[in-house]
C-alpha cells in the first residue's frame, strides 16, 4: 500500500494540472530576465534588419527594371533570395514567441521547470537557450522518438 501511495505522489508531482515552482531563486530568475531580455531585442533588430534589406532589394530590383535586363533566371534568383529572406523573418517571429512564454513562466514562478519531466532544466541549459521548456534528457527522448 504504501508503494501505490508513493506512486501516486510521483505520478501528481509530474501531473501538467499541477504547476511546480520554479528551482530559481529572484536573483537568478532576473539574471534570466535581462538574458531573455537582450535575446528578444536582437531578434528584433534582426526582423528590422531583414525587412530593411527586402525593401532595398525591391527598390534595387525595380530601379534595374528595363525590357533588356529582365532575365527569367535572375527573377528566379531575386524570389528564392526574398523567399529565403521571409523565412528567417518568421523564424524570429518564433523565437520572439518563444521568448515571450519565457517571461511569461518567469512572472508566474515556473522557469525551468522541465515541460516533460517536470524536474528542474540544468542551469547551464537555461544559460544556452534561456526559453527552452524541456531538459537534455526530455529532448534525448523527444529526438529518439523522431520528435522534433
Amino acid at each position: 500500500m504504501e508503494n501505490a501511495k508513493q506512486s501516486l505522489v510521483h505520478l501528481l508531482a509530474l501531473s501538467p494540472r499541477r504547476k511546480r515552482r520554479t528551482p530559481y531563486n529572484d536573483k537568478d530568475l532576473e539574471h534570466f530576465r535581462e538574458l531573455i531580455l537582450a535575446k528578444r531585442d536582437e531578434a528584433v533588430e534582426e526582423i528590422k534588419h531583414l525587412k530593411a534589406q527586402l525593401e532595398n532589394n525591391d527598390r534595387d530590383h525595380l530601379d534595374a527594371d528595363s525590357a533588356y535586363s529582365y532575365h527569367p533566371a535572375d527573377s528566379a534568383t531575386d524570389a528564392m533570395e526574398r523567399e529565403s529572406t521571409y523565412l528567417m523573418i518568421d523564424r524570429q517571429q518564433k523565437l520572439i514567441g518563444y521568448l515571450d512564454r519565457a517571461f511569461e513562466r518567469i512572472a508566474n514562478k515556473t522557469y525551468g521547470i522541465c515541460r516533460v519531466t517536470g524536474y528542474a532544466i540544468d542551469r547551464e541549459r537555461l544559460e544556452a537557450i534561456p526559453h527552452t521548456e524541456i531538459s537534455v534528457e526530455a529532448k534525448i527522448r523527444e529526438q529518439q522518438r523522431g520528435g522534433r
